[in-house]
């Protein structure tokens, strides 16, 4: 099964069982030595796109937001089985011609990366997906608050709820995890590696 390792804020490491590294959204935190076959960055604000904190192979693809809206469609990316969807992220600090959510498949898990994001009508599909995990920013500042988060949870239906980029300029704010009132919880916490 992947393993996923939270750096903090939007920042994470999924490694497949064939060693395959792929990394979304760099900007914070450690777990950045292994060197990648894939970087994910949603959108080019500073806190997402700090491509050069990651290890890299020769042969490292990155797809962007850039990459990922190409044709202005959203469109998707197979990585030798490794798929990588680009779907819609948007809100007032997020213009959705330049920034993409992600779902990632692999090993057979299917994980929603949101980005930076509110609400979209796009999540109403995303049921159809059965998706096993979903991961929401949830800021409340520049994206939508913990409550909108748990409300797309709800509408999305993942198997496990997780949400990240909780306090800007700091890794990870447990309270706000704790607190937070989602179907099916799960909280990572930076600096840990699960089994997905």
């Amino acid at each position: 099964m992947p393993k996923l390792y939270y750096q903090g804020h939007g920042s994470f490491r999924l490694t497949a069982d064939d060693g395959r590294v792929i990394y979304v959204d760099p900007y914070v935190g450690d777990g950045y030595e292994l060197p990648a076959d894939l970087i994910l960055v949603s959108h080019q604000h500073s806190d997402h796109n700090q491509l050069s904190l990651c290890a890299k192979k020769k042969d490292c693809r990155i797809i962007s937001n850039v990459e990922a809206l190409k044709g202005g469609v959203h469109n998707t990316f197979d990585f030798d089985g490794i798929i990588v969807e680009a779907v819609s992220a948007e809100n007032k600090n997020h213009d959705p011609k330049e920034c993409v959510g992600f779902i990632i498949t692999i090993d057979g898990v299917k994980i929603y990366a949101s980005g930076d994001t509110s609400k979209t009508a796009q999540m109403e599909d995303f049921s159809s997906k059965h998706l096993d995990y979903a991961i929401f920013c949830g800021d409340g500042v520049y994206n939508m608050n913990p409550e909108e988060a748990a409300v797309c949870a709800e509408i999305i239906g993942a198997k496990r709820n997780i949400i990240i980029h909780l306090q800007p300029g700091e890794l990870f704010s447990l309270e706000k995890a704790e607190k937070w009132d989602a179907p099916n919880k799960l909280i990572i916490e930076p600096g840990k590696e699960y089994s997905l």
